[in-house]
């Protein structure tokens, strides 16, 4: 099992929830994993320490301070950890995890943790819809920690809806699939560049030239890469995606001039680079300072070349080695070929939008990846299934 013999610290707090708390402990333990459970004060209203530790066969601890008088390190108790789950996560626990109001042993034990951190809010439903809590869900997921989001269905006040802490049996298969993808470290001691999303190339204060990219193969990108075990630094133009997966740097750029600088930022010691980003090839000449009034019909801009981000990394590439991406509407597979020798690259993904559900904005993509010598084809998969193909194949390329 992919949670046998992993140290897992289940905090929970007080809500109604921790009675299922008994059996995510029972199926942890019966899967080989050793449970160490810590509790608020709160939370001793709703389960017994003497019911968990029973399941759990460790003592559970709720304060600094033992029945003796010995001392409860909360330093120790995270650095034990493999991983941590706050499980019920109240609203109020969860506040304090994100705003560091550290009043005791759980929220201490949680502030001094190295180890990945999942969350599994539990409350009612009008507390889980505030924006308080959407906000500190968001923080908590900027934190890089992982939101296992509550389940719909009947809450102890009587209302029906989303509040439910998920399943037992669903927190389980969350941490199994964690360490699944974290067992295969692939791509340790790597560090991995990767552009995403769009430039916005601005015209005046309010307008700018763009395009309909979203970001997401990027991102599926750049987290493939860090399950992989890679140090990744993503710069990213405009983009709604964002990701909480550790070991990923995230730059936000704007323009194509503020990608190319960002780029150059770190390039030099980089061992992959993978430019997935749509750069706007063009940028207006001149940037009005105050918003273009609509007087003419006509309106004419004067657009000049923006720097071609790719072609310099190609230029300046050494051991770098170098990716980068076409999208295509005519001539796909020579124009991709001709971007493959002109640039420099390794390998290029060629993607066409004569391919339905590949391209801009789908949660698909359609894909041929070429190098000098070999041209290998996929069927239409999700983005996340993509960013693997090109991982496989780029591993290969790198242990020829």
């Amino acid at each position: 099992m992919s949670v046998s013999g992993k140290k897992i610290l289940i905090a929970v707090s007080g809500g109604i929830a921790a009675y299922k708390i008994h059996f995510l402990i029972r199926d942890f333990v019966k899967k080989g994993a050793e449970v160490q459970v810590i509790m608020t004060p709160d939370a001793e209203k709703f389960v017994t320490k003497l019911s968990l530790s029973t399941l759990s066969k460790k003592p559970v601890y709720t304060d600094f301070y033992g029945d003796n008088g010995t001392w409860n390190s909360h330093v120790e108790l995270a650095l034990w950890a493999d991983v941590i789950i706050v499980a019920p996560c109240t609203s109020n626990t969860l506040s304090k995890m994100v705003h560091g109001t550290c009043d005791n042993l759980l929220i201490a034990t949680y502030m001094s943790a190295k180890c990945p951190v999942f969350i599994a809010p539990a409350m009612d439903l009008d507390m889980y819809q505030h924006p308080s809590t959407k906000k500190n869900l968001e923080l908590a997921e900027s934190y890089g920690h992982y939101i296992i989001p509550a389940e719909s269905g009947e809450l102890a006040s009587g209302l029906i809806g989303q509040g439910r802490m998920a399943e037992p049996e669903t927190i389980v298969k969350k941490i199994e699939e964690f360490f699944n993808s974290t067992q295969h470290k692939t791509l340790e001691g790597k560090t991995i560049l990767i552009t995403a999303g769009p430039t916005y190339e601005a015209i005046d204060p309010v307008r700018f030239i763009g395009n309909h990219s979203s970001g997401k193969m990027g991102f599926s990108l750049a987290e493939e890469a860090a399950k992989r075990g890679a140090k990744v630094i993503l710069i990213s133009g405009p983009s709604a995606e964002k990701t909480n997966i550790q070991n990923i740097e995230i730059h936000r750029v704007t323009s194509a001039k503020e990608m190319l600088e960002e780029v150059f930022q770190f390039y030099e010691n980089v061992d992959v680079a993978i430019a997935s980003a749509a750069v706007a090839d063009y940028a207006p000449k001149e940037v009005a300072k105050e918003k273009i009034k609509k007087n003419d019909d006509n309106l004419t801009i004067e657009l000049i070349k923006n720097p071609d981000i790719l072609k310099t990394m190609g230029e300046k590439k050494n051991h770098q080695f170098l990716v980068g991406f076409a999208l295509e509407t005519q001539n796909e597979e020579e124009n991709a070929k001709g971007k493959l020798e002109k640039k420099n690259l390794d390998m290029i993904v060629l993607n066409s939008l004569r391919d339905e559900g590949a391209g801009f904005k789908n949660d698909t993509n359609k894909i041929k990846i070429f190098t000098k010598t070999e041209k290998t084809e996929f069927d239409l998969k999700s983005k996340d299934e993509v960013a693997k193909d090109i991982f496989n194949f780029i591993e290969n390329q790198l242990l020829k």
